[in-house]
């Protein structure tokens, strides 16, 4: 599972290293994406062998990551001292989804269990929500956590459609993003009517949220919404982005508001990340030889981007950092 080699876009050989910097990976559509570019630094290939990559998430305090691997029932475990990958758990429950709380415990959305779960840091597992108003929950894809400590998630269908990445079943309950109160434990809806709801995250003061639509017609949208003020809704529905061919999953924001996305579908000229402004303009891409499901920002400043893309994790260093939270 672990591999060492770098970039290529020449999918017929596989992964290749870059040669030279910049890397050739790396593209700035806009002057903007400039001071974000480390010109040393290059596309790295951390593991490769999982099935479908998703849900990566950093723990600083133990130097890892942990990213799930839906299809083969695990979350896998990269640790950046030694490089060494290792099974963190199986069966995952067909885990996508994990983000931490402000406790620092795991957080992860399960397609097996349609249920949000957290680990205690005894290594229990607590179930959050697998219902609302009596009826089962799709499949928990994507979750974050605010700064109050609420819990935001989506909970598309797309676990319930096969036996491939969650147990095939029918819905029982509309397609939503829940807002999980950490006081209380109670739940609501923020959002209805979103069409497959995915990634999605938090602006650095948490003044908005991205969500992604992922069965958007006739493409898939990038959706921002006004966080009031004490947190607990949202307003003002617009299109952030239509993404026309390109196929946007999960996503996290920089300290400058940049919105870093998860990108394409097949074509070597959308598969990779694809960077925003918090105008809305693109900026920048990072070029993979397979479609990047989802992302996030780790390492000792928060300056290296972990992409879990298709069947491998790739890591670049980036000249920000991830926003806290999510």
């Amino acid at each position: 599972m672990n591999d060492a080699s770098s970039h290529t876009q020449d999918r017929p050989q596989g992964w290749r290293p870059a040669t030279y910097y910049p890397d050739p990976a790396i593209k700035a559509l806009d002057p903007r994406f400039e001071k974000y570019w480390l010109k040393l630094s290059a596309v790295e290939r951390l593991a490769t062998g999982l099935r479908w990559a998703e849900g990566p998430v950093w723990f600083g305090d133990g130097r890892y990551l942990l990213c799930s691997d839906i299809p083969n029932q695990r979350i896998i475990k990269w640790e950046e001292e030694t490089g060494a990958v290792s099974v963190f758990r199986k069966p995952s429950n067909f885990a996508n989804g994990n983000t931490r709380d402000r406790q620092g415990r795991l957080v992860t959305c399960e397609h097996g269990g349609r249920r949000v779960t957290r680990t205690e840091y005894d290594g229990e597992i607590t179930v959050l929500m697998d219902s609302f108003g009596g009826k089962k929950l799709n499949s928990p894809n994507d979750v974050v956590v605010k700064s109050d400590g609420a819990v935001w998630f989506t909970d598309p269908t797309f676990g319930l459609l096969g036996n491939y990445e969650g147990y095939k079943a029918e819905s029982e309950i509309d397609p939503n993003v829940y807002r999980l109160d950490p006081a209380t434990g109670k739940a609501t809806i923020v959002a209805e009517g979103v069409l497959g709801p995915n990634g999605l995250c938090f602006s650095p003061d948490e003044k908005i949220l991205y969500v992604v639509e992922s069965r958007g017609v006739p493409n898939r949208k990038i959706l921002a919404y006004d966080v009031s003020a004490d947190g607990t809704t949202i307003s003002n529905k617009r299109i952030f982005i239509d993404a026309g061919p390109g196929t946007p999953d999960g996503m996290r924001c920089d300290i400058d508001g940049n919105l870093w996305c998860g990108w394409g579908m097949g074509d070597p000229e959308l598969d990779g990340v694809v960077v925003f402004a918090p105008d809305g303009i693109m900026i920048g891409r990072i070029a993979l030889p397979e479609r990047c499901a989802n992302l996030c920002f780790g390492g000792v400043k928060r300056n290296r981007l972990f992409m879990a893309a298709s069947q491998s994790i790739y890591a670049l260093y980036v000249n920000t950092q991830g926003a806290l939270g999510g």
